[in-house]
């Protein structure tokens, strides 16, 4: 073509020199026409064509695709290839227009390919399985073998040499390779046993003092997990500290489907006394007790009559009940009769060892749901009746010395 073109320069008259530059030139435009308009008819019909396809399907999956601009690089495919069918006019430079031509298509595929994976992900996660078996790890894992390959056969395609050498020093370099992919390798063996052995799955709520993290995972990837705090900050953990650190998950307690309280009340021990004829008839008016303390006179008075003791002498002679101990099977009661709490898991009321602070009063039971602001409610709920309710059973809440006792006692 070039020396048809430079034959009819010079017959017309033109300088042999300048009617090869002048030929070459023409070529080199004329491919350049066809390459853009191999792209236009791709990128302006072909490509427009099937989007909308697409786009109006009923399926949504191909929607992702889309998105994620899988079909946009191809359009850059027919361009070089007619590039690389043109290269023949240039004999001269033919071998380096197509090795440059061959390798800028390996790198088109390679990142077609890229996000082909980055959409099945999109689409995998649309599906309740990935929860439990992300698979976005593998796919980086994967995208980063293809990238490797794709680099070996462009840089053996531009040095032509088979890609086979170049394999075999990277086998030399293995040492190194693997001090550079360290981190890949690692989050790899930690992302198949987190998978394997269900550790983590996306939405679990996790706690991870050591990273500052108290919240909900949003990401699992081969390198980070990331997890979004209630304060809504993001923390970023290598995936392969979920491994060598412990951390908490609570996905065990959605899963039971009750959440714990685990909460004390401090009973001024000055308060705690026997309960007298008078203070037994006002708690018998309470419903909740009425048939404990009923139960509980008839087995004491069995109790000191068949050991004859004589209480009158002294009220700590035998057995008697106390407030603190009626308080105690009141709140019991309470709890086991209160509408929001799990029938099916534990519910108890204990006292712990003594402190300071006073006698503390542990309440320890299972709210039915699990979302935070209702089990937040349920367990406020409970304690202002418990608070308001001590009173009544002529006993008194620990509490600092504040400015207000300070000037009641006149100081």
């Amino acid at each position: 073509m070039i020396e048809y073109v430079r034959n009819l320069l010079v017959s017309r008259g033109i300088n042999e020199n300048l009617s090869l530059m002048l030929a070459k030139t023409a070529a080199a435009i004329g491919i350049i026409a066809l390459s853009c308009l191999a792209h236009i008819i791709t990128e302006k019909f072909l490509l427009k064509a099937l989007k909308h396809y697409i786009s109006k399907s009923k399926a949504k999956w191909d929607d992702v695709f889309l998105e994620n601009k899988v079909l946009d690089m191809l359009s850059h495919v027919p361009p070089v290839m007619v590039i690389h069918a043109l290269a023949p006019v240039f004999p001269t430079y033919q071998g380096w227009i197509q090795r440059i031509a061959f390798s800028y298509i390996i790198f088109v595929s390679a990142v077609t390919l890229s996000r082909l994976l980055d959409a099945v992900d999109v689409i995998y996660r649309q599906l309740e399985i990935s929860k439990t078996r992300p698979i976005k790890g593998y796919l980086q894992v994967v995208k980063i073998f293809m990238s490797i390959t794709a680099a070996v056969v462009i840089i053996s395609i531009i040095i032509d040499r088979s890609p086979w050498i170049l394999l075999s020093g990277i086998g030399a370099a293995t040492a190194i390779l693997i001090l550079i992919f360290q981190n890949s390798i690692l989050g790899l063996v930690a992302s198949i046993q987190l998978s394997t052995n269900n550790m983590l799955r996306i939405g679990d709520w996790i706690e991870m003092p050591s990273n500052g993290a108290d919240g909900e995972v949003i990401d699992i990837s081969l390198h980070t997990v990331k997890v979004q705090n209630w304060d809504k900050t993001i923390v970023t953990i290598p995936t392969h500290e979920m491994i060598s650190k412990s951390f908490k998950n609570w996905r065990g307690m959605r899963e039971a489907g009750g959440r714990r309280i685990k909460r004390s009340i401090y009973i001024d021990v000055t308060s705690i006394k026997f309960c007298d004829e008078e203070m037994l008839n006002k708690y018998k008016k309470i419903q909740y007790i009425e048939e404990y303390i009923k139960r509980k006179e008839e087995e004491i008075k069995r109790y000191n009559e068949e050991r004859g003791i004589d209480d009158s002498a002294s009220i700590v002679n035998g057995r008697h009940l106390t407030n603190i101990g009626t308080f105690r099977a009141y709140v019991d009661q309470y709890l086991k009769n209160h509408p929001r709490l799990n029938r099916n898991m534990i519910s108890m009321v204990r006292q712990l060892q003594p402190t300071e602070h006073g006698l503390p009063l542990e309440i320890y039971a299972f709210t039915d749901v699990t979302a935070w602001t209702e089990y937040e409610a349920i367990q406020s709920d409970i304690f202002d009746h418990i608070l308001a309710a001590i009173p009544e059973f002529d006993l008194r809440l620990f509490q600092e010395p504040t400015g207000y006792d300070l000037r009641r006692m006149g100081m």
